[in-house]
Parts: C-alpha cells; structure tokens; sequence
C-alpha cells in the first residue's frame, strides 16, 4: 500500500505536536503516562512552588501538582501526588523542609506506621521543620546582643593596650620591654661566659666524660660477675637461715627445747641454784675437814657439822 506525501506530512506534524505535549509536560514536572494518586495538605503561608518534589526518607515518591490559596480560612492549601504503591499512615505527617542553603523547598511524608491507611483525596497534617535561616533569624537579636558586647570589650582592651604603651612611667610597657631587654642581654653574656668555660676546659670534660664512661663498665662488669658468682643464691640461703633463726628464737621465747625450758621454767633455776649451793657447801666442808673424806672406807663416821658464818666468809 502506497501512502501519499499528505499522510506522511500529517502524521509527521501530527508526532511533533505528541511530542511537544510530551516534553511540554516533562518540563513542568508531569509525566503522562504515569499512574500517581492525589493528596492534600495546608500550610499557613506559600514557600512552594508546582512541581517541587515529594520525598520520604530523602527518595522522591511524587510531586506537587497544584497551590491554590483559601480566602476563607486564609491558609495556603496544597494538592501533591505520590507514587500508587507507596503506602502510609492517615496520621502521617507532611513536613515542608528546605532542601538546601540558598535551594527551594520541598515537602516530606513522615510516616506514622499506625492507625488507618491514607487514602487518595484524603487531607494530611502539615509540619514546617526549622532550617537555617530560620533559626539565624530567630537567634538574631540575641546575636547581635552579644557581638555588642564583644566589640565593647575589644574597644575598651585597645584602650588600655593603648594607654599602657604610650605610659612613661616605671609601670608602663616601655619600661618593662627595656628591663626584659637587659635581663636577655645579661643572659647572652652568660652563655659567652659558660661558652668559654667549656672550650676552655675542653679536655677535662672530655676525660671526666671517660672515666665515667670507664666507671659505667666496670660497675656493669661488676654485676655481671656478682650475677655469676650466684649472689642471688647466697641472699636466698641467708634469707632462709634468718627465718630459721627467727623461728628458732620464737621458739625459745615460747619455752620450748632445753634452751626455753632452761629460760623460761622457774622451776629448773631453782633446782640449779639449789644444787649449786650444795655444791659449794660440799667443797666448803672439804675445804674444812678433809680428814673426813680421806676417811672414807673408815667405819668411823665423823659427823656433819654445818660450817659457821665465820668459815663461809
């Protein structure tokens, strides 16, 4: 089948006003072969403008499609549309936000996630979340406050930096400067001084710093060979035998063994001092009657006789 030049020139023209519309459309924000559903909102005053986006969790879900103004209740009502298979709550929020510092605006669904589902046509609440500006416009005066403030501290610092320098008294900055000056040049004097001490002494420096160095490795020298020698041994074994000597002490001090009893039971020194007297009775009378003794197989028995006061002495 033929098709003439009029049925391709319609069809042409008839494609290029398809076309149009289309991008005429896409330019304002619309798609046409797209399925959304519509929604409603308010706000007390306009900071929107048709085809601003419609975002949840920062993804773009819709757009606004019509702003109309209501003289009655004199608020700014707004007709948006979303994607059909986003769901949310009837008591979701619609919050205007700006979406950057100097960009436009835009609106976000805060979604509830309770009570009954939304439904297209329905009316949503609006919220306006604080940005920047608004904040900084808020804040202002109280900013502007305490600038004031700033600047009347920085001024009145100046002025007494500035009184200060120019004060020729003994307090004053000049003063001070060429006191800080003197003392840095007395220092500088004293550097040279110590500078020549040590060039002059270069070489008992450098033989005290030897015989330091020497002293350094015979100590270390020293310790290995005590470490060798099994120092930490012998410390050990003296260790141990003055705890056995403590508790050998502890011991006698309890009254225990010869030596305790010896010290501690009264009973033990009496006897000892009771055996030493007769001892030395014994040897008394010896020393008086010998006779006696070398007498011994006699079957003559010579009596005792107890030695005076006068033969003890």
């Amino acid at each position: 089948m033929k098709i003439s030049r009029e049925v391709k020139t319609a069809i042409l023209v008839l494609s290029g006003i398809a076309l149009f519309i289309y991008l005429f459309s896409y330019l304002k924000g619309e798609d046409l072969f797209s399925n959304t559903q519509t929604y409603y909102t308010e706000f007390d005053y306009n900071s929107l403008s048709p085809s601003s986006a419609v975002t949840i969790r920062g993804n773009k879900i819709g757009k606004i499609e019509d702003i109309i103004y209501d003289f009655e209740t004199g608020k700014t009502r707004v007709e948006f549309s979303v994607n059909p298979k986003l769901k949310f709550s009837k008591n979701s929020k619609i919050q205007l936000y700006q979406t950057g510092l100097m960009g436009g605006n835009a609106l976000a669904i805060l979604d509830a996630k309770d009570g009954v589902m939304a439904q297209p046509g329905d009316f949503i609440s609006s919220d306006i979340k604080q940005n920047l500006m608004t904040s900084l416009e808020s804040d202002l005066p109280k900013v502007t406050n305490d600038l004031d403030g700033t600047l009347r501290s920085a001024d009145t610092l100046v002025n007494s930096l500035n009184a200060l320098v120019v004060d020729e008294s003994n307090e004053g900055l000049k003063a001070t400067i060429s006191e800080l000056n003197g003392t840095l040049k007395s220092f500088k004097d004293l550097s040279y001084s110590i500078q020549n001490v040590v060039k002059k002494n270069d070489e008992k420096i450098s033989s005290i710093l030897d015989n330091f160095d020497k002293t350094s490795k015979d100590l270390s020298e020293l310790s290995a060979e005590l470490k060798g020698a099994g120092l930490s041994t012998t410390i050990e074994d003296l260790n141990k035998t003055l705890v056995s000597m403590q508790s050998l002490l502890v011991s006698i001090d309890n009254g225990e063994g010869t030596i305790g009893k010896l010290l501690k039971d009264d009973k033990l020194y009496k006897n000892l001092e009771g055996a030493s007297k007769e001892m030395e009775l014994l040897l008394l009378d010896i020393k008086l009657h010998p006779a006696r003794y070398r007498r011994i197989l006699s079957k003559k028995e010579i009596p005792y006789q107890a030695p005076t006061e006068d033969q003890k002495n």
